[in-house]
């Protein structure tokens, strides 16, 4: 039976239950399923059974739903379920999935629903809104266990059963001072195999690996991902420990800014998926491709400036999509190489000439490979060996440019701190169709005398 029809199925049994108000059998099928496809069948479902789904959950089913929702759908079932429950709900949530929900709502509403979830959570979630968007302290949560230096692993053992259920992950303890700066970590591992009267500075690591609060979320992403962590520590500019990101939120932060990165790369720069209106959509792509339009016009302009070559020799015709197309896609191919390496880590001066002279390289040979062989096809359909050279030639040059161009644009946006992603895909095709062009006619006419 197929993944699709099973979810028709669930979904008929789930509105049977709800005509019929039959609570148990509803909690039967909801016992079957994740979080996440517990949302799929909510989203699934006809807008009149909608709150008599959220009505038979019970508070723990309504929190792990919201989590799989997003922001507008969780605020429209806030306002379906009432103050009451709504803080009973929010309660439960990890405090960076309260945080992101609750920073586009109105003040007054905020602080409404703050004042009626535990303080210390509420506490938290005020001071996680009041870091800059995207940095390590927004994403940060307080489901963590630490403990004092001077502990013994016994005592450890003792908080970690009792914190258990409130805990995110358990894979690790972080040790504190008096001051609550962050001083060692010790893992579970060696709390079951160290002797229980044993102290935590005697079995814990002084090295820890951290992230400040206003770390940007990308590079705390890149922590947790090199270091195969589960859980980093978030610490202020004392070195007081502040929260922990998780890796589940890293999966997310990744999601988030490769999604962010196609969009730039695809010339829309913001965000579009299949629940955008078509005339937002088009409003959100039209400033680029207008301003790519009139670029266009001037590739369209050098042809034209050409003419004469072109009626000279028709065969140039034929060749003339072939190496621009050629020479863009080499180009948006560098530049995709370039935008992924920039994601994962920091180039220096030396890393950059590197990086420069490997795609350098990589345009000569596949230039030269090319050219190679589309001066042998020139030839051999043309019967015009100088239309081979002119053609091989124009391609091998148009192809470096177009490689370097696609590497040095993003590398320089880089350097000036801006976003390397924004050098989209077709801003550099249709520059690389602009010099490709250039050089193509430019040898012809070059070498007109010989073509003819």
């Amino acid at each position: 039976m197929s993944t699709a029809l099973l979810e028709d199925e669930i979904t008929l049994a789930l509105i049977k239950s709800l005509k019929e108000s039959k609570v148990n059998e509803f909690q039967d099928i909801l016992d079957e399923l994740q979080p996440y496809d517990m949302a799929i069948q909510y989203r699934h479902l006809p807008d009149k059974h909608r709150n008599k789904f959220l009505l038979f959950l019970t508070i723990r089913q309504l929190t792990d739903v919201m989590q799989e929702l997003s922001k507008n759908e969780q605020i429209n079932i806030l306002q379906k379920l009432g103050l009451e429950k709504s803080a009973k709900v929010l309660d439960r949530m990890d405090n960076d999935d309260l945080a992101l929900l609750l920073a586009d709502l109105e003040p007054e509403r905020i602080e409404e629903l703050l004042s009626q979830i535990n303080q210390d959570d509420s506490r938290f979630v005020q001071r996680t809104m009041t870091y800059p968007p995207e940095t390590a302290g927004r994403l940060m949560n307080n489901r963590y266990v630490w403990i004092p230096r001077h502990s013994t692993i016994r005592e450890a053992v003792d908080k970690i059963k009792h914190f258990a259920e409130l805990a995110e992950y358990l894979n690790y303890l972080y040790v504190v001072d008096e001051d609550k700066k962050l001083v060692g970590v010790v893992s579970y591992k060696d709390l079951i195999l160290g002797n229980l009267e044993d102290k935590i500075e005697e079995v814990m690591y002084n090295r820890v690996v951290k992230a400040d609060v206003l770390t940007d979320q990308e590079d705390a992403a890149q922590l947790i991902s090199r270091y195969d962590f589960v859980t980093l520590p978030i610490v202020e500019k004392d070195n007081t420990l502040a929260g922990v990101i998780t890796v589940d939120d890293v999966i997310d932060v990744v999601m988030q800014e490769a999604n962010e990165d196609i969009e730039k790369l695809s010339a829309s720069g913001k965000s579009i998926d299949f629940n955008t209106p078509a005339l937002t959509a088009a409003y959100r792509r039209l400033p680029w491709l207008v301003l790519l339009l009139f670029i266009g016009l001037f590739s369209g302009g050098i042809i034209s400036r050409f003419e004469d070559t072109l009626q000279t020799v028709v065969a140039l015709t034929f060749f003339m999509p072939m190496i621009a197309g050629m020479t863009g896609n080499t180009g948006t191919q560098s530049l995709s190489v370039v935008v992924r390496g920039l994601a994962s880590q920091k180039l220096d001066a030396h890393q950059t000439i590197k990086l420069i002279i490997r795609e350098l390289w990589v345009g000569i040979i596949i230039g030269a490979i090319c050219s190679v062989l589309i001066l042998l096809v020139a030839y051999v359909w043309q019967g015009n060996f100088m239309l081979g050279i002119v053609v091989g030639g124009s391609l091998l040059m148009t192809l470096i440019i177009g490689t370097l161009a696609g590497t040095i644009i993003p590398l320089i946006l880089y350097r000036l701190n801006i976003d390397p992603a924004v050098a989209s895909g077709p801003l550099i095709t249709t520059i690389n169709d602009i010099l490709s062009l250039l050089i193509y006619f430019g040898m012809a006419t070059l070498f007109i005398s010989q073509l003819m």
